[in-house]
């Protein structure tokens, strides 16, 4: 059934080099450690602007950045719009996702507090001559906390560096409209990982743990998500990234689903980007494709 969730793309999200600056998704920075203790900074006191680290974005491809945001600095991360069309022989599914959004908060110099909602969703299902149409304040909310253990500033342990990792525990709680909720609590873990590669590629990988209601069973199921993102420059502040994702369930009624993702982005400014690409999927648990545009700024 096509579904507009953080699996395939809503907030997840290039490993491509934009400017000086700004970077997008799971991209590694190629820079020395600060001369500068940022450790003094919080939501507070926040960083000076000449301090602050190149833009980074968890948006567009699904693989999860392990930099965080700035002490005392904020970050919206929007998909504009996303669609998503699904045919599994039975059923027919168009799902159409408004202002799917990641807001951050710069905690301290190396955490922050992010809040991913979906503003509005229309989801339309024909099965057996029937449609069926759910709408309404889409997706249930998670709220998630990044903690960069290395890399984020250019400093990492001894035979590390220039590599950079964090971990992302999150809570999804059923805010959304009936028809687009589960009505469940669930949780997870993130694990990114941000590797620079040779000729300015760079290689973003990714783990996640789920803990998934099964409505069938009425009760948790697993499901183990990894992704590779491999992103490069393409003319000045364009980037390319192409991605896999795979999603393995464990006793959450869903198979295996195999997903592939391509996009764009582009920097307009230090702290604006735009992006745009799409998923296929050609496994029978996920959509068929995705399309989806997108910005992300800061301030």
């Amino acid at each position: 059934m096509a579904s507009l969730n953080v699996v395939v793309g809503a907030s997840a999200m290039g490993a491509s080099r934009m400017s000086d600056q700004v970077r997008a998704a799971s991209c590694p920075r190629r820079v020395s450690a600060p001369a500068v203790d940022k450790r003094r900074f919080t939501l507070f006191n926040p960083t000076p602007v000449n301090l602050m680290r190149e833009m980074s974005t968890d948006r567009p491809d699904t693989t999860e950045s392990p930099y965080t945001v700035d002490a005392g600095h904020f970050q919206f991360e929007l998909g504009l719009a996303e669609y998503a069309y699904d045919d599994d022989g039975g059923a027919r599914t168009e799902a159409l996702g408004v202002l799917t959004s990641n807001i951050k908060a710069g905690l301290l110099n190396n955490v922050d507090l992010q809040l991913v909602f979906t503003l509005y969703t229309r989801q339309e299902t024909e099965q057996d001559g029937n449609n069926r149409i759910a709408k309404g304040f889409g997706d249930d909310t998670q709220v998630r906390l990044k903690i960069n253990l290395w890399g984020n500033d250019g400093v990492a342990p001894p035979g590390l560096s220039p590599t950079a990792f964090a971990i992302m525990p999150f809570v999804k709680f059923p805010t959304g409209a009936d028809d687009l909720t589960n009505e469940h609590i669930e949780g997870g873990v993130i694990f990114p990982l941000a590797v620079p590669l040779a000729n300015d590629f760079d290689l973003g990988l990714m783990a996640e743990v789920d803990f998934v209601y099964n409505e069938d069973a009425d009760g948790y199921g697993v499901a183990f998500i990894h992704t590779a993102t491999l992103g490069h420059e393409i003319a000045g502040d364009l980037g390319g990234y192409v991605e896999y994702v795979g999603v393995a369930p464990h006793e959450t009624g869903a198979g295996y689903q195999a997903i592939g993702s391509a996009g764009l982005t582009y920097a307009l400014s230090d702290n604006w980007i735009v992006d745009f690409g799409g998923t296929a999927g050609p496994s029978d648990d996920a959509d068929d494709f995705t399309v989806f545009a997108g910005t992300s700024f800061r301030l």
